[in-house]
C-alpha cells in the first residue's frame, strides 16, 4: 500500500502524516507512507487545498485533520 500525506510542511500537515503512522502501526498495515512537499507534485493529483491523503492513487482527504477511525476505514477497504 502507498500513502502519500500532501502538504507543504504546516503544522496540519504534520499533524495528518503523525495520525496516519500511527493508525498504520496500530492496525499493522504493510505500507510506504511518504510525505510529499513538492507544489507541483501535489498540483498533479487535482489537489488545491492542503494536508491532503492520497492512497494507492486515489485522494481521500482534502484540507482537513482526517480522525484515526475515517483513515482505519481507508486502509481497510
Amino acid at each position: 500500500m502507498e500513502i502519500k500525506v500532501l502538504g507543504p510542511g504546516c503544522p496540519k500537515c504534520h499533524k495528518v502524516e503523525k495520525i496516519i503512522r500511527e493508525v498504520v502501526t496500530e492496525e499493522n498495515v504493510e505500507a510506504n507512507v511518504e510525505k510529499v512537499t513538492d507544489v507541483m507534485e501535489i498540483a498533479g493529483y487535482g489537489v488545491f487545498g492542503t494536508p491532503a491523503v492520497v492512497i494507492d492513487g486515489e485522494v481521500k482527504s482534502v484540507g482537513k485533520i482526517p480522525a484515526k477511525e475515517d483513515v482505519k476505514a481507508w486502509l481497510s477497504e
